[in-house]
């Protein structure tokens, strides 16, 4: 059975499609299974940002068939691992949490890389100068670390 990684940020437009096509290009296929969501509903069933798009498929990313979802409940027995994009995210997703475990399975993503010190990937939708490759950076190199230590647990 496929270990599932979900990540998750506001819209599920910029961010956690990058972070979910990142990660998915990092790990086999036939171990993990990675998803995306945002913790709002204003962009169910669209496609990630155009912006996005671009900037993943400069990195030989093709993420365009995916489809923005909301997070909701079920997503904690669904998943073995969720990562979120920033502090409210993580606000968000935990407040709906009925359990310690379903809380566990819950990290701010980029503690993998400065760990205890909750920080936000920026949400690049309104414009920052070179956003969306500023967060592909940073969405990489966490995944990479993230990546290999998913590979070591789950051999």
């Amino acid at each position: 059975m496929p270990v599932n990684i979900l990540m998750v940020c506001l819209g599920n437009i910029c961010r956690s499609p990058l972070a979910e096509g990142i990660m998915a290009s990092k790990l086999p296929k036939d171990k993990f299974n990675v998803d995306s969501a945002g913790t709002g509903s204003w962009h169910i069933g669209h496609s990630p940002d155009p912006r996005s798009i671009s900037t993943a498929k400069k990195n030989k990313l093709d993420i365009s068939k995916q489809k923005g979802r909301q997070f909701n409940i079920n997503d904690f027995a669904a998943y073995d691992y969720i990562y979120v994009m920033d502090k409210s995210n993580y606000d968000d997703v935990i407040e709906l949490a009925q359990t310690s475990e379903q809380k566990n399975k819950v990290q701010i993503i980029l503690n993998e890389l400065y760990p205890n010190e909750n920080v936000d990937v920026p949400d690049p939708y309104f414009g920052m100068p070179n956003g969306f490759e500023i967060v592909y950076n940073m969405l990489n190199e966490v995944c990479d670390i993230i990546a290999d230590k998913l590979k070591v647990t789950h051999q």
